[in-house]
């Protein structure tokens, strides 16, 4: 990944393959005027005061995610400037205040323009240590790449994609001997790490990431950073009664599993449960998707790679409170040993589920991983899931749906999701959907009304949360998976969406602020 420095050397006589600079919209008062941001005041003295102009005639406009580059000035020892837009400038930009998510998507298209490069100096405005964070989490997201499968695998040189990612950033005026600087970069760097070794198991293609080896992989890092792991195979499930992991995954050759990861704290006074949706590759089963909407299912594994993330980096940062993370990891394939629609299946509650379709699987799995989270009494559970195409049809592609049983704990889900940067919507969960899944001969059948079915599927995971628990369902069927070009610091194809939040609302437990 690539390393970070914090500097309070003058952009002049620093050695790097390119300064980074920030522009933006002027406001109203100055006709919409290209300004220069706070951070680049030496660059722009080296062009005389011009340089908003001079990148205007290059056609500049500081939109958000413009990137426009020119040669930098005489005595720069650096032999480019690259100018990258912030959108519209703020009212309190002299002061250095710009959205925090705008200069995250600053650094991390610059970052990404930048690949190939040795050294990359970025100069855009820091207010606070909060500018600070986000700016190295812009740098860190944007220089993503997966390319573990291109080239021969031996060296960056051999990659076929050419360019290796951005190795060194130095972020100008960020003091080294700040505490809060320094804390910001500590936490920038292990969410940072942790989200993209959740995009780098997304984009593993499903040959090589089966359940047994997410549970590899899961387990190998809880023993890295002090969590404790507790794995159960098939036989343990059978034993244990989780009858929708087991009746997901028995079409397949590769067995279910269901991890448990445990991070406390000695200080915690709270406990947070996670659960991850974890179906590393999603056929539909018997119900079998239609052409076309197979070749990305690799990426049905999204939430529990968020849930194993975030436990993680909470253990990384060493929070106070305790958070467990629950994988439901199965593969959901056809075969003669598959489960069928018309199949009645006995869930680890208690409880029976009708399978009217194999393809809406997801909350098969997550039932049981709620109702075993349930059994420990969190203070909170909050589950994640690639769950429903209706929420991409109601939300897109870059928002996330939240569902709660407590109006307020999903308000507090929704307000932290925006305070990271991830775009995310409050749902409702309609007691009148929650007839359609009546079934006359299980409990519950796992289908209902088709109109609102993201809904609909909030309201069948609502039935395994044990009484009294606080739970919020999160559906990131849309921004999970980029199918379409890179923009800002998120990359084509797996993207790590949620896990930001669920650090985010683990710091906001620890420090007591959800209730």
């Amino acid at each position: 990944m690539t390393a970070l420095t914090l500097s309070t050397a003058a952009a002049p006589g620093l050695r790097a393959d390119a300064i980074v600079i920030g522009v933006a919209k002027g406001a109203a008062s100055t006709s919409g005027a290209l300004v220069v941001a706070p951070g680049a005041e030496a660059v722009d003295k080296a062009y005389d005061g011009k340089l908003a102009g001079v990148l205007e005639t290059l056609g500049a406009s500081g939109a958000e995610g413009e990137v426009t580059k020119l040669p930098a000035p005489a005595g720069f020892k650096a032999p480019l400037i690259v100018a990258v837009g912030l959108g519209a400038e703020p009212e309190d930009a002299k002061d250095g205040a710009y959205d925090g998510e705008a200069l995250r998507k600053a650094a991390g298209v610059a970052a990404r323009t930048l690949a190939g490069s040795k050294k990359a100096a970025f100069a855009l405005p820091l207010g606070d240590a909060g500018d600070v964070g986000a700016v190295a989490e812009g740098v860190l997201l944007g220089a993503y790449a997966f390319d573990a499968y291109k080239g021969n695998g031996k060296n960056a040189q051999d990659k076929k994609n050419g360019k290796a990612p951005l190795a060194e950033a130095a972020l100008l005026g960020a003091k080294p001997r700040d505490k809060a600087h320094k804390a910001a970069i500590e936490r920038a760097i292990a969410v940072s790490e942790e989200l993209n070794r959740a995009r780098d198991l997304i984009n593993t293609p499903p040959n090589d990431l089966t359940p047994e080896s997410f549970a590899a992989i899961a387990t190998a890092a809880a023993k890295e950073h002090g969590i404790k792991v507790q794995v159960l195979d098939e036989k343990a499930l059978t034993k244990g009664g989780y009858g929708g992991i087991l009746g997901v995954g028995s079409g397949s050759a590769a067995g279910p599993r269901l991890v448990k990861l445990t991070y406390t704290s000695s200080k915690a006074a709270k406990h947070l449960a996670l659960v991850g949706k974890g179906i590393t590759y999603d056929s539909g089963g018997i119900s079998l998707k239609p052409a076309g909407h197979n070749e990305t299912m690799k990426c049905d594994m999204s939430g529990a790679a968020a849930v194993f993330a975030a436990v993680v980096a909470a253990a990384r940062l060493g929070l106070e409170v305790n958070v467990t993370g629950w994988l439901a990891l199965a593969e959901n394939m056809p075969s003669g040993s598959a489960v069928r629609p018309g199949d009645v299946l006995r869930m680890y509650s208690g409880k029976t589920v009708e399978v009217l379709n194999t393809d809406a699987e997801g909350r098969l799995v997550l039932a049981d991983a709620l109702w075993a989270a349930s059994q420990e009494k969190p203070d909170a559970i909050v589950d994640v899931a690639t769950l429903t195409g209706a929420m991409v049809l109601a939300l897109g592609n870059r928002t996330f749906g939240v569902m709660a049983n407590d109006d307020a704990f999903r308000s507090a889900i929704v307000e932290a999701a925006e305070e990271v940067g991830e775009p995310s919507w409050p749902m409702p969960l309609p007691e009148h959907l929650r007839k359609g899944m009546d079934s006359p001969t299980a409990d519950i059948a796992n289908m209902g009304e088709r109109m609102g079915g993201g809904l609909v599927a909030g309201l069948f995971l609502r039935e395994f949360v044990g009484e009294g628990v606080t739970w919020a369902h999160l559906d990131i069927a849309g921004p999970a998976f980029n199918e379409g070009g890179p923009f800002g610091y998120t990359p084509k194809g797996g993207t790590g969406s949620a896990v930001r939040t669920l650090v985010r609302l683990a710091e906001l437990t620890a420090a007591g602020d959800l209730g």
